[in-house]
């Protein structure tokens, strides 16, 4: 039994000693509660407000009620790591996900922006002038001393040209903040941004103009960018005339990112992790690469993947989260660049809605995608091409029967025309890719098959009728345990899905949980109302 620390008398209200006094303490943690025994030996625990603290020594013969706890207020903006706050210029610790081929809109990034959360706008997948043109949108509607906000740099092994080239965009253009993402090692383009500008103050402690936040779901990819950049890499970067040699000299006292997303079983590229057993991992490999190599500055460690409830974001906060990361929950608002229809099959989407099917920027090495299975063939469709692709050394030793199975089925297309469309695709994109296709037969299959993956995702974006069954939609089970909570809420129609609504819900609800959470480690017996949060709209 805890012992008392005081005594507390009431003031104008008396306390509350059950469900409804409980509940009631939880939902309002924006006021400092105190947590009362009705006996000073035994007694129902309870809550009271304002009233007067007496000294622990004049316990006995004190009329009041022993005081076991006077807990503080809680806000949704301190649910995370305050350095978050300071060092990325936001109000919230919450962060919208890069979700790729511009799903993650301007119109997105600007509305969480303006609402003090970082968004990332879905650069991924996109040519490059339209990440040119987003970039203008975003400049001038946010400028660069404005509120903060930032763009995706993904991986792109078949097209390390195009990562460079969009890495050089983004520090020509002054983006001071990058989403890396699909990152299984260093490359030099993000070796580069990372590296770039960096600097001592007057007090000779190190500052960064860029901030990378790599997005990663194991420790071996962590332990990359919790290092400081190979010296190799560094050298080579400098003889380019790419990093200064100040600059390179500062990097071997710095990590590559100081923000780490751990993605946990989430929609698009996926370990399909669950976050209460890879986030301590991370977590423990942070401090000790800290130690190991005497970083000063903190490193942050955030959490994504499956948060599509108040209590799973009150439980990645609980087991340290600096900041969480929301992703397929974000797809559905009005401000996505998903077509209406992929909303609301979004919106009517359980947990068990999802399966893995290929990707279609790591189709060759078998790397695969949480996509939506409810209302679309597109999983099962694209794992018929993965096999025939696996089994075949070209398109022309597929059997006839099978082509016009795949051509009837899958692609709605003849493999003429496919290998058409793909060529003309990549002698615009690049040139070298129909090069490489003409002397490998088998190179020229994955084109097309990527053809097919590729378009998916697009024809979801559009809303072309004519496909719907093809849509690749990126989902986690997020998705589900999202539309069970706010099922009979305002947020339960997807034409009242704000990106900001969703974000200020989730965290106004994790607070909730936190503060009965708090009550019950205190011996209140928290009722499980006190654990829900109804969805309602709410004012920054």
């Amino acid at each position: 039994m805890l012992s008392p620390i005081a005594m507390w008398s009431p003031g104008a209200d008396a306390p509350g000693f059950g469900r409804t006094a409980l509940a009631a303490a939880a939902s309002d943690f924006r006021s400092s509660i105190h947590v009362l025994r009705e006996g000073l030996e035994e007694g129902r625990v309870g809550v009271g407000r304002a009233g007067e603290v007496t000294p622990p020594r004049h316990l006995n013969g004190h009329s009041g009620y022993p005081l076991l706890a006077t807990l503080p207020p809680i806000y949704p903006e301190w649910l995370g790591d305050r350095s978050f706050l300071e060092t990325h210029g936001v109000r919230f610790p919450y962060v919208t996900g890069a979700m790729a081929n511009g799903i993650a809109t301007t119109d997105l990034v600007i509305a969480a922006a303006r609402a003090g959360i970082l968004g990332f706008f879905g650069a991924a997948g996109l040519a490059f002038p339209h990440v040119e043109a987003a970039l203008d949108r975003l400049e001038a509607a946010l400028g660069h001393g404005g509120p903060t906000w930032g763009m995706n740099l993904i991986h792109s092994p078949n097209e390390p040209a195009l990562e460079e080239a969009v890495a050089d965009l983004y520090l020509r253009r002054g983006v001071t903040h990058v989403s890396a993402a699909a990152f299984l090692s260093l490359t030099p383009a993000i070796v580069r941004y990372a590296c770039s500008g960096l600097h001592q103050d007057a007090s000779g402690a190190i500052q960064r103009r860029t901030h990378v936040f790599a997005k990663i779901s194991r420790p071996e990819t962590a332990r990359h960018f919790m290092q400081p950049a190979p010296q190799p890499m560094l050298d080579a970067l400098v003889a380019r005339g790419l990093l200064t040699a100040d600059e390179a000299r500062l990097a071997r006292h710095v990590p590559i990112a100081e923000d780490f997303t751990v993605e946990a079983d989430s929609g698009g590229h996926t370990d399909k992790q669950a976050l209460p057993a890879v986030f301590p991992v991370i977590a423990e490999l942070r401090d000790a690469m800290v130690t190991e190599h005497g970083f000063e500055r903190p490193i942050r460690v955030g959490a994504a993947g499956g948060l599509g409830t108040p209590r799973s974001v009150a439980a990645a906060f609980s087991m340290g989260a600096a900041y969480v990361l929301t992703g397929s929950v974000n797809q559905s608002a009005i401000e996505s660049g998903l077509s209406p229809a992929g909303k609301v099959m979004l919106a009517q989407a359980s947990m068990a809605d999802v399966v893995m099917a290929p990707a279609a920027d790591m189709f060759e090495q078998g790397v695969e995608v949480q996509v939506l299975k409810r209302g679309t063939m597109f999983g099962a469709r694209a794992h018929r091409l993965f096999v025939a692709y696996r089994t075949y050394a070209s398109l022309d030793a597929i059997p006839e029967a099978e082509r016009l199975k795949l051509e009837k089925q899958v692609l709605s297309a003849t493999f003429a025309e496919v290998r058409a469309a793909t060529q003309a695709f990549w002698a615009d994109r690049d040139p070298h890719e129909n090069e490489k296709a003409a002397r490998d037969p088998k190179h020229e299959m994955a084109l097309c098959f990527r053809w097919y993956l590729g378009l998916s995702s697009r024809w979801a974006i559009v809303g072309d009728e004519k496909r719907r069954l093809d849509y690749q939609i990126w989902c986690g089970p997020a998705m589900g345990a999202f539309n069970d909570w706010v099922r009979g809420s305002f947020l339960e129609a997807p034409e009242n899905r704000t990106v900001v609504q969703i974000a200020l819900n989730l965290l106004e609800g994790a607070a909730t949980v936190t503060r009965a959470n708090q009550l019950r480690s205190f011996g209140a017996p928290v009722p499980p109302e006190a654990y829900r949060f109804q969805p309602r709209p709410l004012d920054l």
